[in-house]
């Protein structure tokens, strides 16, 4: 079901204040971000790892020695458009200034009328590739689980644009929840793998806008990249372990982030790298991650708990051993995927009750 919509760009002073409501309880930070290592990986985890690293890590490999040949990234979204939806799901398209957006509800989930919560989901690949097909069932599940509509932001993405722009995409995206009414506690800002990244990059730009009433609900990430920066990533053991990743995909994806920044010129200047870990204050949502144990992003996700942490941010980490990047997205084949997006679903009603 497609029923376009268009939000125009709008100031932020044109979007209302919080509605009043019940004053919130939230949860308290120690210092400490909370560590819980899930059992280890099912016969269908096992098989779908190594049908990753048969299939996906070769092409990666291939790919990240000439990263700036034309790939055809966009073929693997639009090959996926032959994944039909659940039965009962309804997906209605939203224009957005710069882009377009999904907003999915899984079967018996009411509509989005700014009443209850409801999701911005940022989609993974590596800011060049993916979106709202590939990542339908993903987000259909997610919308279940969370009782809760999802509107997954169709960014625009590297090469061609920058990370930037595809940060003001998913900026856009939020603002077009608030213009329809919803308060910022009522939203929840979600991402898998790069889309980790823009999660949190969102959730940092609201709080330099200076608002204290504008703070979402929480931040939700699967197998997060939280930081452009390889350096630590390139060290961790897990460099040679995950099963979708060789060691220089990582360092491609680098040099065309950094390319695509530098062709987009902001106030007469190149667009400057922007790492999310540099910029962790106090004040920011309370955080909920679920990484592989065996992929190298779990470097990323405990670098990023212990800083949360540290800025007295509530953050909660579980590690799934012997799993995939982003091993969700295999529901409902693979049980521990099933059990991962109802360990969200279950924070993200807890946070926005």
């Amino acid at each position: 079901m497609t029923a376009p919509s268009k939000v125009p760009s709008t100031p932020r002073a044109a979007i209302s204040a919080a509605r009043g409501r019940k004053p919130r309880k939230f949860p308290v930070s120690d210092g400490a971000p909370v560590e819980v290592v899930e059992d280890g990986p099912s016969l269908g985890g096992r098989l779908l790892a190594l049908a990753a690293m048969l299939t996906i890590r070769p092409t990666l490999a291939i790919g990240s020695h000439a990263p700036r040949l034309p790939w055809p990234f966009g073929l693997v979204d639009a090959a996926c458009r032959l994944i039909k939806p659940a039965p009962g799901t309804v997906r209605a398209t939203i224009s957005l200034p710069n882009c377009n957006a999904q907003l999915v509800r899984a079967a018996g989930v009411l509509p989005a009328d700014g009443n209850r919560r409801v999701v911005v989901y940022m989609h993974g690949g590596a800011f060049l590739t993916c979106g709202v097909n590939t990542h339908g069932r993903l987000v259909e599940a997610l919308s279940k689980f969370a009782d809760s509509p999802v509107l997954v932001v169709n960014y625009r993405m590297i090469p061609k644009h920058s990370v930037g722009q595809a940060l003001d995409d998913c900026y856009d995206a939020y603002q077009w929840l608030r213009l329809r009414g919803y308060d910022p506690d009522q939203i929840v800002l979600a991402g898998d793998s790069a889309g980790g990244y823009l999660a949190l990059a969102l959730a940092e730009r609201l709080q330099r806008e200076g608002l204290a009433s504008e703070t979402p609900a929480a931040i939700v990430t699967l197998s997060p990249l939280f930081e452009i920066d390889n350096e630590s990533r390139a060290n961790h053991p897990n460099i040679h372990s995950d099963a979708m990743f060789p060691p220089k995909a990582f360092h491609a994806l680098v040099e065309l982030v950094e390319a695509a920044a530098e062709r987009n010129i902001v106030d007469g200047e190149p667009e400057k790298i922007y790492e999310p870990l540099e910029h962790i204050e106090p004040g920011l949502p309370r955080t909920l991650i679920h990484v592989s144990g065996s992929e190298v992003l779990l470097n990323d996700a405990r670098k990023a708990a212990r800083m949360l942490a540290a800025a007295g941010v509530p953050v909660e980490v579980r590690v799934w051993p012997g799993q995939m990047h982003v091993f969700q997205i295999a529901a409902p084949a693979v049980k521990e995927a099933t059990r991962s997006l109802r360990q969200v679903g279950d924070y993200i009603r807890e946070a926005t009750w």
